[in-house]
């Protein structure tokens, strides 16, 4: 079939938006009509080249639909049902999944970074040439053809533009706040970056019970939306020192656990030297690869603070979906908010350029 999608050809291009074909599903996959996809710096990330993948791509990952048609061997998923899609797919039987760790899991780590379905051959073609699917998913799309592993079922009163946030940075954040810090009742927390990922982490922290919530950024905006999500105290990064305004705001110590939600080598090194002594620093932003962040191993080891990493909020996305599209619905996470903008597919490079310049919570691609 005839599809319209987005496409990057060469690292730091526009995006173009182009006719695809797209082939039907084969056994074990499953067809999608894309309704939504959330605008990330994951997908960015391949523009610039931070993001090493074949080309050319669809890109798209925090994506969410209705299913069209299943191929062979899918009996869990009908055609129908509303999907928010996973771009870390878990087996359920490799060494991680059995020891809990659904979100590392390595079984479909090597097709999905060649950019093909898990048979190793992609479904995608653009002037007869193979087109590669981002995170197996390519959600920038009209439909997209996806590993059934990648479909998590959700319920149908749920606006899918706002499902589609789940599908990445709500997932991530709330995830790092609960699962990956373990945050607990009556801690002062401090998160930098205050994107769809910090606000996300920032709502996680609040359910958890927090007491102090410090928002940092450095666009005025953002840290009035943070207070929305629960942020007790704001600091501008761009007027003062950050870490020293944490330390004032928690009694000289420093936070009990500090996230960083943007991916930023020397914001992570700040978001260490931000935790407390014995404290907890928790690093959710996605860095490009290659890259290295500047820590002091004196420090770490003579205060005895803990640095994690947090994938994907350590979650378990089949249970984890349909778990925050509930408090979603019981009105206990305000994902509405999340979403200062959509766009229609053809306005994706404005959409990109507005995540840039720090003009949004999270934009979405509606269809």
């Amino acid at each position: 079939m005839k599809i319209q999608a987005a496409l990057i050809t060469a690292p730091h291009q526009p995006i173009q938006i182009e006719t695809l074909e797209l082939d039907p599903p084969r056994t074990g996959e499953v067809l999608v009509q894309i309704k939504a996809c959330g605008v990330c710096h994951s997908d960015y990330h391949l523009i610039t080249g931070a993001t090493k993948h074949p080309l050319p791509v669809v890109p798209g990952h925090e994506g969410a639909g209705i299913v069209e048609a299943v191929g062979d061997g899918v009996t869990h998923i009908q055609p129908g049902d509303h999907v928010v899609l996973n771009w870390a797919p878990n087996c359920g039987r490799c060494f991680y999944c059995l020891r809990g760790k659904p979100n590392l899991c390595d079984t479909f780590v090597g097709p999905i970074w060649d950019g093909v379905m898990l048979d190793g051959t992609p479904r995608l073609k653009w002037k007869g040439q193979s087109v590669y699917h981002f995170s197996a998913l390519a959600a920038f799309a009209e439909y997209t053809v996806v590993p059934q592993e990648t479909c998590v079922v959700v319920r149908r009163d749920v606006p899918l533009s706002v499902a589609a946030l789940v599908g990445c940075a709500v997932t991530t954040g709330v995830g790092a706040a609960l699962y990956s810090a373990n945050v607990r009742a009556g801690d002062r927390v401090a998160v930098f970056g205050c994107g769809g990922v910090g606000l996300s982490v920032i709502m996680g922290t609040q359910l958890a019970g927090a007491q102090q919530i410090i928002a940092i950024d450095r666009v005025p905006a953002k840290l009035e939306l943070a207070r929305r999500f629960g942020a007790t105290d704001t600091i501008n990064a761009a007027t003062i020192d950050a870490i020293e305004a944490v330390r004032q705001l928690t009694a000289g110590r420093g936070a009990d656990v500090t996230f960083e939600a943007v991916g930023v080598p020397q914001l992570q090194a700040d978001c260490v030297e931000a935790a407390r002594p014995g404290g907890k620093a928790v690093l959710v932003g996605l860095s490009a690869m290659g890259s290295s962040t500047p820590l002091s191993g004196a420090k770490i080891v003579r205060q005895e603070k803990t640095v994690i990493g947090s994938y994907y909020g350590t979650t378990h996305t089949a249970r984890d979906f349909p778990f925050l599209l509930d408090l979603y619905a019981a009105g206990k996470l305000d994902l509405d908010a999340l979403v200062s903008r959509t766009y229609r597919l053809t306005e994706i490079n404005e959409a990109f350029a507005a995540m840039l310049a720090g003009e949004v919570a999270r934009g979405v691609v509606v269809f």
